[in-house]
C-alpha cells in the first residue's frame, strides 16, 4: 500500500512538471504566424548618430563575399548548409542606405542592368517610325568600390555547461559562443589606392537547457520523461550587425582621416563621436576572443589584504576541530603571472579535550595567478614560513612548509575577493605538545578574504 502511494505520487509530480513546462511543446503563435518587418539591430540604431555628409558618397558593391567556406555544425552526420548567409552584398546595401552617407549604385548584377538598357533602346529603335529617339541617361559611376566579406567564422571558442542528477532525476544546461569576422575596405576608382580598412567581429550564443526524469516506479515499470529548450542566436542577425558597425566605423575612419568631410554645422558632432571611437579603440585593444577583456594593467604591483580562516588541525590526537584564525598579508607583483606574499597571522588551534592553543603564524609564499589578466582567477601557492605557540613563551619557533590554492574575484577596480585553501606541512611533531607516530604535525586551512591593490 505505501508503495503504491509513493508511485502514484511519483506520477502526479511528473505529470505537473510536463504541465508546468508545456509552453516550451506549443509552437509559438501571434504575430510570428505572418511576415514582419525585420528586427533593428544595436548598431544600426548607431547610425541616427553620425552627423549630415557635405555630399552622399555614391559607392559601387560588386560582390561582398563569405570567404569562410564554413558549412553548418551538425552532430549527426555530414551538413552541406553553409554557415554564413550568401546573400552579404544585399545586407552591405541597406546597411549603406541607411547610413545616409552613400548612394549605393547596381553592381552586383551589373549584366542584367546592362542587359535592360540594351533591351530598351532596342525596342524604341524598332518602334520609333523613323523618328529620332531620346538617348538614355547615362549610368552614374562610383567613386568608391567597397570590397570585403566575412572572412571568419570560428565555431566553439568557448563552451562549458553545468548538470546533475540524483536517483534518476536531473538536469542540465549548456552554452556555446561562435565568433564571425568582417572586413570592409574603400577603395578609390580613380588611382585604386585603398583608402580605409576596417575590421568588426560578433560572438554568436547558443543555449540549451534541459531536465529529465528515469525511474523505476516499480520492478515492471518504468517511467521516463524529459523537457528542454534551445535558444540560438540567428547567425543572419550577427551578420548583419556586423556590417552595420563596419559601414558606421567606415564613416568615423574617413571623417578622422578626411577621405570625406561632414556639414560645417555637425563638425562639432563629429568631434565628439570620434573622441569616443578613439576610447573604444583602447578598450578593444584590451579584447581577445573567448575570453573577455584582457587588461595588462588589471592588478597593480603592490596590494594588501586580510582575510579569516578555519584551521583543522591533524596532529597526534583522535578528535578533528575547526579554529577561527585570521591573517593579514601584503603581495609584490613582480611579474604579469607571479607574485611574493608576505603574511602574518594569528591561529586558533587545537583537538577537543585534550589541547588547545594559540599559535602567530609567518608565512612567504610564491603565487602563481593563471589568469591575470581576466577578472577572474584561480591561483596556486607554495612557500616556507614559521609558527610560535604564544600561549608556551619558553616554545621556540617551528618552521613548515605550505601549499595552497584558490580564486580571486576582481568585484570593482582595485578590490578583489579571495576564497582558498592551504594546507601546512609541520618539520616538527609537538605542535600539540604530544610526539607520536609517523608523521609530523600539520594542518589544513580554509579562508575567505579581501585583496586591495594600491595605486591605482
Amino acid at each position: 500500500m505505501k508503495l503504491s502511494k509513493i508511485n502514484s505520487l511519483l506520477v502526479l509530480i511528473s505529470l505537473g512538471f510536463l504541465q508546468s513546462c508545456g509552453v516550451f511543446f506549443t509552437p509559438p503563435t501571434g504575430i510570428e504566424e505572418h511576415s514582419v518587418i525585420g528586427e533593428i539591430t544595436a548598431s544600426e540604431k548607431d547610425f541616427k548618430k553620425l552627423p549630415a555628409p557635405q555630399d552622399p558618397i555614391v559607392v559601387g558593391v560588386y560582390k561582398f563575399r563569405d570567404q569562410t567556406g564554413q558549412y553548418k555544425a551538425s552532430n549527426m552526420g555530414a551538413n552541406w548548409s553553409t554557415a554564413v548567409p550568401q546573400g552579404l552584398t544585399t545586407i552591405l546595401i541597406k546597411s549603406l542606405e541607411d547610413s545616409k552617407w552613400f548612394s549605393p549604385i547596381e553592381r552586383e548584377n551589373i549584366g542584367n542592368l546592362l542587359n535592360e538598357r540594351q533591351i530598351i533602346r532596342t525596342t524604341r529603335q524598332e518602334y520609333s517610325n523613323g523618328q529620332g529617339t531620346d538617348n538614355l541617361p547615362p549610368l552614374l559611376f562610383a567613386g568608391i568600390l567597397l570590397e570585403g566579406g566575412v572572412i571568419s567564422y570560428d565555431t566553439n571558442i568557448l563552451t562549458g555547461g553545468a548538470g546533475a542528477r540524483y536517483f534518476g532525476v536531473g538536469g542540465s544546461s549548456e552554452y556555446r559562443q561562435d565568433r564571425i569576422t568582417v572586413y570592409l575596405r574603400a577603395v578609390s576608382t580613380n588611382s585604386g589606392k585603398i583608402l580605409k580598412t576596417v575590421y568588426t567581429s560578433k560572438t554568436i550564443l547558443s543555449q540549451s537547457i534541459n531536465a529529465s526524469m528515469f525511474r523505476y516506479v516499480d520492478v515492471e515499470r518504468l517511467m521516463e520523461a524529459e523537457v528542454g529548450i534551445t535558444n540560438n542566436e540567428p547567425v543572419q542577425m550577427a551578420v548583419t550587425e556586423a556590417i552595420n558597425k563596419a559601414v558606421y566605423l567606415l564613416v568615423l575612419e574617413g571623417i578622422k582621416d578626411n577621405v570625406w568631410n561632414t556639414k560645417n554645422e555637425d563638425k562639432t558632432k563629429a568631434d565628439l563621436l570620434i573622441n569616443e571611437y578613439n576610447q573604444e579603440i583602447v578598450e578593444s585593444n584590451k579584447r581577445v576572443a573567448g575570453k573577455g577583456v584582457w587588461d595588462n594593467n588589471r592588478r597593480s604591483t603592490f596590494s594588501l589584504g586580510g582575510s579569516l580562516t578555519l584551521n583543522s588541525l591533524r596532529g597526534d590526537y583522535p578528535d578533528i576541530v575547526k579554529e577561527l584564525g585570521a591573517t593579514a598579508n601584503f603581495k609584490y607583483l613582480f611579474s604579469d603571472y607571479f607574485n611574493l606574499s608576505l603574511s602574518y597571522g594569528y591561529q586558533n588551534l587545537g583537538s577537543p579535550k585534550y589541547f588547545k592553543s594559540q599559535f602567530t603564524s609567518a608565512e612567504a609564499d610564491l603565487e602563481y595567478l593563471m589568469l591575470p589578466f581576466n577578472n577572474f582567477t584561480p591561483y596556486f601557492s607554495a612557500g616556507i614560513g614559521s609558527i610560535k605557540d604564544i600561549k608556551t613563551p619558553d616554545k621556540k619557533i617551528q618552521f613548515k612548509t605550505q601549499i595552497g590554492a584558490g580564486l580571486e574575484l576582481l568585484v570593482a577596480k582595485n578590490v578583489g575577493i579571495r576564497g582558498f585553501a592551504k594546507y601546512h606541512i609541520g618539520i616538527d611533531d609537538d605542535w600539540d605538545n604530544m610526539v607520536s607516530g609517523k608523521r609530523d604535525d600539520h594542518f589544513l586551512q580554509y579562508g575567505i578574504g579581501l585583496q586591495v591593490y594600491l595605486g591605482k
